[in-house]
């Protein structure tokens, strides 16, 4: 173990915990934005543009179905983050640099979304590159983030702090598209095409990201490391990455939950990622539409966010999620089976944005309780590469699915199989769970 001090824990101040709510109202803007709204059904559309008459594009010898592109996008950029955020969660806790490293990748994944402005439409590889670069930086700050949550709350108050976060989260997300949406809907009365009006709204999401991030880190508490030795900071990451494989071995409990949460919310976070897509291309969804239903969605899972807090007061917070997946399993049934029209559409976004809040912020909340002292950082890297939009193993099976099959409707079928298989590790995962009124 890397020789320097843990800090003891002590209470944040009401500021500080405000600022740290601020950076997931500032970072929702590229979630709901970005990869929730305009950027799949926008770089499909380019990407069909360029496809033979078979569909196909070529990539470096690769024959890609068009709708199949974005999906396998954002799975590459995931697969890159698990590569390189546990390393990141390790140099993290060695240093003590977090709000450092925070802000780095904070701007360098805003700079990267304002850089979508100049995506036209025979620059499919281009824009992929860029929301590549950006989603990898949006998991590396998101791995920062959470590992402020064990800094700022004790063991009790997790769910309550995560649950809030969540909740501001889903506000800002949806202050933000509520603008692009008026851009968008009004882009004639501006005088501006539908093309230039979704590359205003991504910049937009890369301003809104890197403007309120200013908050965090102005008032989040800078913590320096007590090891003052000159070392290389890549040789020190990887050897810390090393003990944490193995640290994790010791903790049973937290490295069965965490294997259930990357599949479980792989399958949430895939449903999100190609949400529009999917009523795009298989109900005929206009885009100012599904804007509006997403932008609904936000605002639900800001009052399901409170919703499963309370739930969690009242039993375990396992049993509680366990509840929600049980929900977002019927809700993937229901859009492959009986999901036909845009009134149904509203229906099951309705329902998916109750669920999607809660889910998200006890499994944050739980899985911090399962942290051994001064691991955060390296743990949550972990945690982060099925956190928020980062999935990656359900976008390349809807991929793989929907170029197979040619079936939307198949291809969601398929996120079951992630649903179900970690709540199963879920449920029979014995987690001993604080509950105190303290």
């Amino acid at each position: 173990m890397a020789n320097h001090k843990i800090k003891k824990i002590f209470p944040s101040t009401r500021k500080e915990r405000v600022s740290w709510y601020f950076y997931d109202w500032a970072n929702s803007a590229f979630y709901t934005t970005v990869i929730t709204v305009f950027l799949g059904p926008y770089l499909t559309g380019i990407t069909k543009a360029a496809a033979n008459s078979d569909g196909m594009i070529n990539i470096i010898g690769l024959h890609i179905f068009y709708g199949s592109f974005f999906p396998y996008l954002v799975s590459l950029s995931v697969i890159l983050q698990v590569l390189i955020l546990p390393l990141i969660g390790a140099i993290a806790d060695f240093t003590n640099k977090k709000k450092l490293l925070l802000g780095i990748f904070t701007y360098l994944g805003a700079f990267s979304t304002m850089g979508l402005y100049f995506l036209k439409e025979s620059g499919f590889i281009f824009g992929g590159l860029l929301f590549i670069l950006a989603n990898l930086c949006f998991g590396a700050a998101s791995v920062i983030y959470n590992s402020f949550l064990s800094d700022i709350a004790y063991e009790h108050q997790r769910d309550e702090v995560s649950s809030t976060g969540w909740a501001i989260g889903y506000i800002g997300g949806g202050l933000c598209l509520a603008i692009n949406l008026v851009i968008f809907a009004y882009s004639d009365n501006l005088k501006i095409d539908k093309s230039l009006a979704v590359r205003i709204n991504l910049a937009l999401a890369g301003v809104w990201w890197g403007l309120f991030s200013l908050i965090p880190m102005k008032f989040l508490r800078k913590s320096e490391s007590s090891n003052s030795a000159t070392l290389n900071i890549i040789s020190v990451g990887y050897k810390q990455l090393s003990l944490t494989f193995k640290d994790m071995l010791r903790y049973k409990s937290t490295l069965l939950f965490l294997i259930a949460y990357l599949l479980y919310n792989d399958g949430v976070q895939s449903v999100i990622v190609i949400a529009s897509q999917f009523g795009k291309d298989e109900l005929g969804i206009e885009i100012s539409t599904l804007t509006q239903i997403i932008l609904m969605v936000q605002f639900v899972g800001f009052l399901g966010s409170y919703l499963f807090n309370y739930l969690a007061k009242l039993m375990k917070t396992k049993t509680v999620i366990l509840i929600n997946l049980l929900i977002w399993s019927v809700a993937i049934f229901y859009a492959y089976m009986f999901l036909k029209d845009t009134a149904g559409f509203w229906l099951l976004s309705f329902v998916i944005g109750l669920v999607l809040g809660g889910i998200q912020a006890l499994s944050r909340s739980l899985f911090s309780n399962l942290i051994p002292t001064g691991k955060t950082s390296e743990y949550f890297a972990f945690y982060e590469i099925s956190d928020k939009g980062t999935s990656w193993l359900g976008p390349l099976i809807f991929g793989l699915s929907l170029q197979l099959s040619g079936s939307y409707r198949i291809a969601i079928l398929s996120l079951l199989i992630l649903l179900i298989s970690g709540a199963v590790i879920l449920f029979f995962t014995k987690i001993n769970e604080l509950k105190t009124d303290m």
